[in-house]
């Protein structure tokens, strides 16, 4: 069984989400932080053999204090992030063991993961070393300067991606040595293909929506009670037909 070591991006300002009290992977989300929600659906898996939670410098004092016995009942570790997602996750990277085959990036803020697509997404990823959940873009798509449209894109094989993530580790520990400007790359996706490696699409879910505003986080609380589940002799969602939920 190939290993995977899991890095949760916790690093960011949350600068949209517009709270004085909070930063969106720090909010309540049914009683429970949102970055926990997100580092939970990885702790009990036999294949998932570190979890990695990467912060803001400018949070550690707050995130120790107030999650401190749940990292340690998790046995997670703690990074502290750079200036951008590159670097925190850079730093993320470099903790993690050399006995481990696989990496992968999940958003903090992407409380809504379910087992069966990370089943889905982790398999892909050991048979072609690289993989990440996305799903094709369905609305119509916009340039805009100024407040006005300037153009109409087609969205004909067009996919937003989403998270995790998952790269064999020597390939994204490649690529930061090899990319000269990595620190540029807006997700792991990019930074690899830069480097020359293609990387494989995954299904994933509009119910994986990243918290980016409060009403993402409503968006959330409702998200939660429709992720699909695993079944031994039924369909993955509670209502039958799985693929509605993609």
């Amino acid at each position: 069984m190939p290993s995977f070591a899991v890095m949760i991006a916790a690093a960011g300002k949350s600068a949209r989400y517009k709270d004085d009290h909070y930063k969106k992977q720090f909010a309540p989300l049914k009683n429970r932080a949102v970055w926990l929600h997100s580092a939970e659906r990885f702790l009990n898996r036999d294949d998932v053999k570190q979890t990695i939670v990467i912060i803001d410098a400018e949070d550690r004092e707050m995130f120790i204090g107030k999650f401190g016995a749940n990292i340690a009942i998790m046995g997670i570790d703690v990074v502290e992030g750079g200036a951008t997602r590159a670097e925190s996750v850079k730093n993320g990277l470099e903790q993690v063991r050399d006995d481990i085959d696989f990496v992968a990036v999940h958003d903090a803020a992407r409380p809504c993961i379910a087992d069966v697509w990370i089943d889905d997404l982790f398999n892909t990823a050991a048979n072609y070393g690289s993989a990440v959940l996305a799903i094709p873009v369905s609305s119509s798509l916009k340039r805009v300067e100024h407040s006005t449209i300037t153009d109409s894109i087609s969205r004909d094989g067009v996919w937003e991606s989403q998270t995790p993530q998952v790269f064999a580790r020597q390939t994204l520990v490649d690529a930061y040595v090899q990319v000269a400007d990595a620190h540029t790359a807006t997700d792991e996706a990019e930074l690899v293909q830069r480097n020359g490696v293609s990387v494989q699409v995954v299904h994933g879910s509009p119910l994986n929506r990243k918290i980016t505003t409060k009403g993402d986080l409503k968006f959330a609380e409702i998200a939660l009670s429709f992720l699909p589940k695993k079944s031994i002799s039924g369909p993955a969602h509670p209502f039958g037909d799985d693929d509605m939920w993609r």
